[in-house]
């Protein structure tokens, strides 16, 4: 398999990196892998899949940890990849070997550094009689749990210099998106971090990914190199209106209309923001918890600029559980059909009610009984905590189950520890609750039966 890929235009290359032939001597600490996956409660390693398309650094007491130096060198360039950590791993993206922008585990940190995922790494003395750049936290915490990939997008402008090799630009990287959400930008580099290999300034110089602090994983790295002339400017066009924000301070609701990408927009949808900043949104046509996500809350500029169209959309990637489909049904047998909808099952929205914490709690009746469904946000924001409740009558012995999850992969991975999807989110079931996998028309469905309480977190 060719190590890059490459297309060329008049102002740019686009390079995948697919394998380890794009680097230079690469150790015996870093492999192929088809897949990798860890335990968000264990911290160190990961297991291994076989295949070729993940590149995978695991350190151990034979096998020092190393870095990967591109064989290629960059100017300006715009870098795409995947990413996984471990828990408790730390890594970095170089930047022509000298300027770190930072990948960590910060899953549910509340105080970021510059040391934390998405910071950019500083160097010499800031306190110092010379001075020095001391680093940039990221704006927001957009981190996902460990074992879970992650996606970031850098922007980079490589430092310019003169005939006679003098600097006459600093380097500056500017954006950062981590996870779809921007946490850098424009962040002037004086000079290379510390620690930057070479430590001279250079109009060129190689990608680094840093493998020396805990396992670590890349796939879909993607680079878009320009040439000598640098970046072309941006056509800004006409300016658009300034955006209108809804933050969540403390714990907030908003009703509006969301589009699901790709699929319809539904119409009786609540959004839930929380202090410890992760949110939901919430389907009340099924009672259907269907997308989370952490950082910034809503943007409701297209429900109120001009005239508006009703919606809202969250500020950052949402983390989709599924489509929107009923959370309770009745079936014959634990192999039976998921419905595609309500029909049948006498559902009926009865509103919701506001906890002691500001929190909706969801009420509706289907299948003959009540049903009440009470999410809320974890601590740091890790994740959503979902407590669901059945009404019955003495008669009424309705069998009723609850779809948690549905995805073309659900692996179990500890105790009532689920990993759904392509290490997309976690479910944590509680109590004494007894799971369902099983396999339906070509995915798998993770159903737990539904008798008066069930109660599971979902992490990411």
């Amino acid at each position: 398999m060719a190590a890059l890929a490459s297309l060329t235009g008049q102002a740019q290359t686009i390079e995948e990196i697919k394998d380890l032939s794009a680097f230079r001597n690469p150790g015996p600490s870093w492999q192929l892998a088809g897949g990798v996956y860890a335990n968000p409660d264990r911290g160190g390693a990961f297991a291994v899949t076989p295949g070729r398309s993940v590149l995978v650094h695991l350190p151990g007491k034979r096998k020092a940890g190393t870095d990967l130096y591109t064989r290629s060198e960059y100017g300006d360039m715009d870098l795409e990849l995947e990413y996984q950590l471990a828990r408790g791993s730390t890594s970095g993206i170089w930047l022509q070997g000298r300027y770190e922008v930072r990948l960590s585990d910060s899953w549910g940190t509340r105080h970021l550094t510059a040391n934390d995922n998405g910071g950019i790494s500083g160097y010499g003395n800031a306190a110092g009689p010379s001075g020095g750049f001391g680093g940039r936290p990221p704006r927001l915490n957009a981190s996902r749990a460990p074992g879970l990939w992650q996606t970031i997008k850098i922007a980079f402008r490589a430092p310019r210099f003169d005939a006679t090799g003098r600097k006459i630009r600093d380097a500056v990287i500017e954006e950062v998106t981590l996870n779809g959400t921007l946490v850098q930008e424009n962040v002037i580099l004086p000079g290379p971090a510390r620690g930057s290999e070479p430590e001279e300034e250079a109009a060129l110089g190689p990608l680094r990914f840093l493998g020396s602090q805990g396992a670590v994983a890349f796939r879909n790295i993607r680079v878009v190199r320009y040439g000598p002339e640098g970046k072309p400017k941006a056509d800004v066009g006409g300016r658009p209106p300034a955006p209108i924000y809804v933050n969540a301070d403390a714990n907030t609701t908003l009703r509006s209309f969301m589009d699901i990408p790709g699929e319809k927009r539904l119409v009786h949808a609540l959004s839930a923001g929380s202090k410890e900043q992760a949110h939901y949104t919430y389907d009340l046509d099924n009672g259907s918890l269907f997308q989370v996500w952490r950082g910034g809350f809503l943007d409701a500029t297209p429900m109120w600029h001009s005239r508006g169209d009703g919606s809202s959309r969250p500020r950052t990637h949402p983390v989709f559980l599924g489509s929107p489909v009923p959370s309770v049904a009745q079936l014959e047998s634990p192999q039976a059909d998921w419905p595609s909808d309500t029909s049948g099952s006498g559902f009926k929205c009865l509103g919701y009610l506001m906890g002691t914490e500001n929190e909706p709690v969801f009420r509706y009746r289907t299948w003959g009984v009540e049903i009440t469904d009470a999410p809320h946000a974890l601590d740091q924001g890790i994740g959503i905590a979902r407590k669901i409740t059945v009404k019955r009558t003495q008669q009424d012995d309705v069998p009723l189950y609850h779809l948690v999850a549905r995805a073309g992969q659900i692996r179990k991975i500890g105790p009532g520890l689920y990993l759904i999807g392509d290490n997309a989110w976690y479910v944590r079931v509680g109590g004494r609750a007894k799971p369902i996998l099983r396999r339906k028309d070509g995915a798998l469905e993770l159903l737990l039966p539904l008798n008066k309480e069930i109660s599971y977190s979902i992490l990411f």
